[in-house]
């Protein structure tokens, strides 16, 4: 018979030092009691499928872990994904707005030439000088750029030529014009305000009723 330390030497090759020194116990008190064979028998069986399960859910556990660290690796991976998807949408608005702020540059660049004949065709307007884009004071006493700016007269009463270009217009963008920037210019210049917009097209089939029922002029890129 071994002795219980031997015992619980051999038992802690498979469970905790706790865990054999109990069982330890159990087998020499078995012993000493003079278990029968067959009960003795049964106890080790009880003690192997104890350290079968405990090897079983050793493995589950490192499994597990196992599982835990690809789902961690995983999480980074789409979390470096999620950065570099953020930074490339950032970028191509950053992009976009700048193609978009040319195309208004070069809209309005062909405006300038333009319009002071197209004016004065239609309106009996007579530009003064030169249309051109600049900052204004308005009524706030804050800076607002205004794209198409300059003096002319109307029927020999001054009036301030006030625009804007869009490359697509619509009924919004009208409204965004008038409540950004006329709104915003009421009362600042001496001359009435003569508002124009100019676009490539429109974006639905009423913007032009809807632009002239603002009292705003509006042309069209092929006018120039």
């Amino acid at each position: 018979m071994l002795t219980a330390l031997e015992i619980e030497r051999k038992l802690q090759t498979v469970f905790d030092e706790r865990q054999a020194r109990i069982l330890a116990e159990v087998v020499i008190d078995a012993y000493t009691d003079l278990v029968k064979t067959s009960d003795f028998n049964e106890l080790k069986g009880i003690v192997k499928e104890l350290a079968e399960q405990q090897k079983a859910l050793a493995e589950q556990q490192k499994a597990l872990a196992e599982a835990q660290r690809r789902t961690e690796q995983r999480v980074e991976e789409l979390a470096v994904a999620l950065r570099q998807l953020t930074e490339e949408h950032i970028e191509t608005r950053r992009q976009v707005g700048g193609l978009a702020t040319t195309v208004g540059y070069r809209l309005e660049d062909e405006a300038f030439k333009a319009l002071p004949a197209l004016l004065q065709r239609d309106f009996g307007i007579i530009v003064q000088g030169r249309l051109r884009r600049r900052f204004v004071t308005d009524n706030r006493g804050q800076p607002l750029e205004v794209n198409i700016i300059g003096d002319a007269l109307r029927d020999g009463q001054a009036v301030v030529i006030v625009g804007e270009s869009k490359s697509q217009l619509s009924k919004n963008r009208v409204d965004e014009f008038v409540q950004k920037k006329l709104k915003r210019l009421e009362g600042v210049f001496e001359a009435q305000m003569f508002p124009v917009l100019v676009t490539y097209m429109i974006s639905e089939p009423d913007v032009e009723e809807y632009t002239k029922a603002q009292g705003i002029a509006l042309y069209y890129s092929f006018d120039f």
